[in-house]
């Protein structure tokens, strides 16, 4: 007798909702362990994130404040692994969107009012775009791993950024700090009177409708879907699939591009070190936890905001390091692929012929 893993012909329709909940249960249940091993009420630690997170409207505008860059850069991702290429790059990427923005930002000067927030847009866009393509194009021409690629460039662009804040346009007037002059007024993002949130919410939001209505509303949305299923179909389909990894890629690069655009532009006013915690990277669990839902990725990216604030929130309340949250969102990854897993596969048990003839063997 032995345990195999056998493909499931179809999903229960719940599965995935299901799955969801199952895998948050344990991810808290994880950390509560956790929390109780460091001299941490575990039950008094989450209530404390939940009123950091959402106890009010401040809280609750703070927590869309981290959310918004997640959604942007969990949509690019996505979209990548709606089509079975793994953007593993959206930092880099969302750096490079970052750094390009900037660049027209610092020059507002010489730029008319009313085009300094829309050619930062563009730029961001663009040099997103590049950075995803260039993986892509190995892939598709080339043969050549786009996790490998879009993973190592992360760091060069990271570093790129450290080079321009250290360096060229770092503030003569900063007493020392890397980062760059402020940005003038015109390239600002708008924001809700009172608050930190700004119209980068708006454009993640427009961006997520955007992505839902081509993937399920148009031929292309289609045809993509198609070449992430079954490759082999979508070539005799006539796709040209070395073109839609290359414009596929560049495309998601180009949104994480937005992802930075939005965060300087919105809250950091100024290009700086270390100006994302992450987000690229986050952006991954966002996309797996959504199920590759450009609605669900909303959602989720709300849950990841208010763990990021009510994290911070508990670190002043209990002296934890913030750290703790990341801790809860791998932990949710792992259960989340785990409840895939089981999800995809179901358990069989095979009786092998030789253990039932020696079984027969050993009766009589």
């Amino acid at each position: 007798m032995r345990i195999i893993l056998e493909k499931r012909l179809k999903a229960p329709a719940c599965a995935g909702l299901l799955n969801f909940i199952v895998s948050l249960l344990l991810a808290l249940i994880f950390g509560a362990v956790l929390l109780k091993a460091a001299g941490h009420a575990p039950l008094q630690a989450y209530l404390q994130m939940l009123k950091g997170a959402f106890g009010g409207g401040y809280e609750l505008t703070e927590t869309l404040v981290k959310t918004t860059p997640l959604i942007i850069a969990g949509l690019a991702v996505g979209l990548s692994f709606r089509v079975a290429l793994w953007n593993i790059g959206a930092e880099g990427q969302i750096y490079l969107g970052a750094a390009a923005a900037s660049f027209v930002a610092l020059r507002a000067e010489a730029i008319p009012d009313f085009l300094t927030l829309p050619l930062m847009g563009l730029a961001a866009f663009a040099a997103g775009a590049v950075w995803g393509g260039i993986p892509g194009f190995l892939r598709a021409y080339l043969g050549v791993s786009e996790i490998l690629t879009s993973l190592m460039m992360n760091y060069i662009a990271v570093f790129f950024v450290d080079y321009l804040v250290y360096g060229p346009w770092k503030d003569p007037k900063g007493y020392g700090f890397p980062l760059t002059p402020a940005f003038l007024a015109e390239a600002h993002l708008p924001a809700f009177p009172g608050v930190r949130l700004h119209f980068g919410l708006v454009i993640g939001l427009l961006l997520v409708f955007l992505v839902w209505y081509v993937m399920t509303r148009t031929r292309w949305g289609y045809e993509l879907r198609v070449s992430g299923g079954n490759p082999r179909a979508a070539r005799y389909g006539g796709v040209n699939l070395p073109g839609t990894i290359l414009l596929v890629m560049a495309l998601s690069g180009g949104i994480a591009g937005l992802a930075g655009f939005s965060e300087i532009a919105g809250i950091q006013h100024r290009l700086q070190h270390g100006f994302s915690p992450g987000y690229g990277y986050t952006a991954i669990i966002i996309a797996w936890l959504s199920s590759l839902n450009p609605l669900g990725t909303v959602l989720v990216s709300v849950l990841f905001g208010g763990l990021l604030v009510g994290s911070e929130q508990l670190q002043i309340s209990t002296g934890l390091p913030t750290a703790f949250s990341y801790l809860l969102q791998g932990s949710l990854l792992f259960f989340i692929l785990g409840g895939e897993l089981f999800r995809t596969y179901q358990l069989k048990i095979v009786h092998d012929k030789t253990s039932r003839e020696t079984g027969g063997a050993h009766d009589g």
